[in-house]
């Protein structure tokens, strides 16, 4: 199974580390990719701060963020699992995993990056700010940008299993899957059921169940082939989990996980 996560906006800098070596990174066919984003980014940032704020939806009191972002190449680095945070991190707790979670999580799960494309967990990077929406103005949307390079990567990293799209709608755009990938994909949308019977998908609720149920997976070692035995997965994490209805060929198949009101 692999497991798509999408990163999160706010990042914790590390106070040391080595510094970035896009080499090092796990699907090395991105790293042309990686260098042209890395460096139109960090070029941005130092030739025109006030235009970069803009590009990256920075306030005025953001401005270390846009420092960060001007030094990048020279900044510490971590593993990836101790650099994004936020509500569904914080919900999927890799740092307090037995030994055997934290080895699948490495093998299974693959975060949707808009700076790097794609990284797996252990893999070291600088915290930065870059949304997949934004449009670098000397490269253009990065959606685009990704879209090729990341159909080969994606694929190979696939293998044959099954893959279990956690991803926002902006990630999502970076890779969509076609073919036999997109047949043994399921896209999880979280819908929060309201008092009055009716269904909504709340942000807060939806990135904290994915992190739950993932960190449940985890701790099982669930290994579904297909939405079905997702589904099963989903309930047995204590949630109710409906499939929707089969797609067509080379189409991707979704599961509604539903929440209480809380």
């Amino acid at each position: 199974m692999l497991v798509l996560l999408p990163p999160s906006e706010g990042k914790t800098p590390p106070r040391r580390g080595p510094v970035l070596d896009l080499g090092s990174l796990s699907f090395p066919s991105l790293t042309s990719t990686r260098e042209a984003v890395l460096d139109a980014l960090v070029d941005l940032a130092r030739r025109s701060p006030g235009e970069a704020r803009a590009v990256l939806g920075l306030s005025e009191r953001q401005t270390d963020e846009l420092e960060r972002d001007a030094r990048l190449p020279d900044e510490p680095c971590a593993p990836a699992s101790r650099i994004y945070t936020g509500v569904l991190y914080d919900a999927l707790g890799l740092a307090t995993l037995d030994a055997a979670a934290k080895r699948r999580a490495g093998r299974s799960v693959v975060v949707q990056s808009a700076l790097f494309g794609a990284v797996r967990l252990g893999d070291r990077i600088p915290a930065y700010r870059l949304s997949g929406q934004s449009v670098i103005p000397a490269i253009g949307p990065l959606a685009a940008r990704w879209r090729d390079p990341l159909a080969t990567a994606m694929a190979e990293a696939a293998g044959r299993g099954l893959v279990v799209d956690l991803r926002s709608g902006a990630y999502a755009a970076l890779w969509k899957p076609t073919g036999d990938v997109a047949g043994r994909t399921v896209a999880v949308r979280v819908l929060q059921e309201m008092p009055d019977g009716s269904r909504a998908v709340v942000s807060h609720f939806n990135k904290a169940t994915k992190g739950r149920l993932l960190r449940q997976w985890l701790l099982d070692g669930s290994d579904p082939r297909d939405v079905d035995e997702l589904a099963e997965a989903c309930e047995k994490a204590g949630v109710v989990a409906e499939p929707g209805p089969r797609p067509k060929a080379g189409a991707v198949h979704r599961l509604d996980v539903v929440v209480p009101d809380l």
